[in-house]
């Protein structure tokens, strides 16, 4: 009985995807609100089909969060149409670097001196709150490769690069707590674990990105064959990089981005002076999706969409999964959720957060609605699981697994739920702005 009502359950979300995904575009709210709700009504509180253990299920909820994470990053990286010395790149680019270890530090200040935390588990809970989160935020990223605004753009850009970017301060709260080796005054943190892990993800990711899209659009376009099966491409092109990555002790996920951001760098080559809706948007006609994917000027443009709406379709599947997950946790952790979380969690959103990307951007030329926008939507989500998980399964002692943990879901289905409602009305009325205020060079 128990399964034949999951798999009602299953089959009822999916169909109410397909069928208020466009209806709540339209009103203040997000589908991962609705996804919580189902969350909390299958676990403990609910139906009670769903009790999870954030500490015994630690390794299940890691690796999912690690998948649903690599695909989002994937999917990022081929969203991203800009070339690489496009002026676009400085604001992902600082905020990745400057805005998100500023926002580490700020959280480690308040995790000492404001939640009586140790330097190390301040600094693992800076690490896993300050990067935001490249799958719950899809609603204020870019929609379509051709978007060049610079909120969205930099918004995707930030949650691409920040989660690898934020491995290895999560390897220095660790290893300040004595679960990893960090060699004499961080020696061997700073050489692998920042300075090997992050340029050999770039490099590693980038090299089989562009050399393996290389090979596939040729024999397309040459030999008209390796046609079809671009989800399969998309699959083997981000397990490839990401288990490289791994073997050679480097970033799987900035490894994973920069594979997705190789493959667009191809497409835009090919089609850079062509306008970039007429480039990415190629849609063939029944017969025609041979001929579209073997033309040697469409080939690339063909092949990077295809991966792009198949890795969106698994993203939205994998953002399902988790914020079921969410919900259902949060009854669990909810007795060991600090009374600080009162006063922290709306110091992280409303002065943390706002106050690191105003001094990341400080100098940078944009509109005050675009800055506000940006240190608003700093949403927080499956990243941040992961790498709670990833502390819980190396060794995190219990008692302050289960503190961390409690502050950090709370963070989270917050993120979901303030975020969730000022999305639409806060987009509309930029989108407004844009149009009748902000000429189109500045946007």
């Amino acid at each position: 009985m128990a399964t034949t009502l999951w798999y009602m359950i299953i089959g009822a979300v999916f169909i109410l995807m397909a069928l208020t995904s466009s209806l709540f575009k339209r009103l203040p709210l997000s589908t991962s609100m609705l996804y919580l709700l189902i969350g909390l009504g299958i676990g403990p509180l609910g139906l009670g089909l769903l009790v999870i253990d954030p500490i015994a299920d630690a390794p299940f909820l890691e690796h999912l969060s690690e998948v649903v994470v690599l695909i989002s990053l994937f999917t990022a990286g081929l969203k991203l149409r800009a070339r690489l010395r496009d002026p676009l790149w400085r604001i992902p680019l600082r905020l990745a670097f400057g805005a998100m270890l500023l926002t580490v530090a700020l959280i480690v200040c308040a995790g000492t001196l404001g939640l009586g935390l140790s330097l190390g588990a301040a600094v693992l809970l800076g690490a896993i709150l300050a990067p935001t989160d490249p799958v719950l935020a899809s609603d204020v990223q870019i929609e379509q490769p051709s978007d060049r605004d610079r909120v969205r753009f930099g918004l995707t850009g930030e949650a691409g690069l920040n989660d690898g970017t934020a491995f290895p301060m999560v390897m220095l709260g660790l290893g300040l707590l004595g679960l990893h080796e960090l060699g004499t005054v961080g020696w061997r943190w700073l050489l692998i674990d920042v300075l090997w892990a992050i340029g050999a993800g770039l490099l590693i990711g980038w090299f089989l990105g562009h050399w393996i899209g290389k090979l596939v659009i040729g024999l397309r376009s040459k030999h008209q064959v390796a046609v079809g099966l671009d989800d399969f491409l998309a699959l083997g092109l981000l397990a490839l990089s990401y288990g490289v990555a791994h073997l050679l002790y480097a970033s799987g996920f900035l490894a994973v981005f920069a594979t997705g951001l190789a493959l667009r760098t191809i497409e835009l080559k090919q089609n850079a002076e062509k306008p970039a809706a007429e480039a990415v948007q190629i849609h063939g006609a029944i017969g025609e999706e041979e001929q579209a994917a073997t033309d040697p000027e469409q080939a690339s443009a063909y092949m990077i969409q295809a991966v792009l709406d198949f890795n969106a379709q698994l993203e939205r599947i994998g953002e399902v999964a988790l914020v079921l997950l969410v919900g259902a946790l949060l009854p669990t952790v909810w007795a060991d959720v600090p009374t600080a979380a009162l006063w922290f969690i709306p110091l992280l959103f409303l002065v943390m957060r706002p106050l690191a990307v105003w001094a990341g951007l400080y100098g940078q030329p944009l509109p005050r609605i675009q800055r506000f926008l940006i240190g608003w939507f700093g949403i927080r989500g499956v990243g941040s699981i992961y790498y709670l998980m990833y502390a819980i399964t190396h060794g995190l002692e219990p008692q302050l697994a289960r503190q961390l943990t409690g502050l950090i879901i709370v963070t989270i289905v917050s993120s979901i739920i303030v975020h969730g409602i000022s999305v639409t009305p806060l987009m509309q009325r930029y989108s407004e702005n844009m149009a009748t205020s902000i000429p189109k060079s500045t946007k």
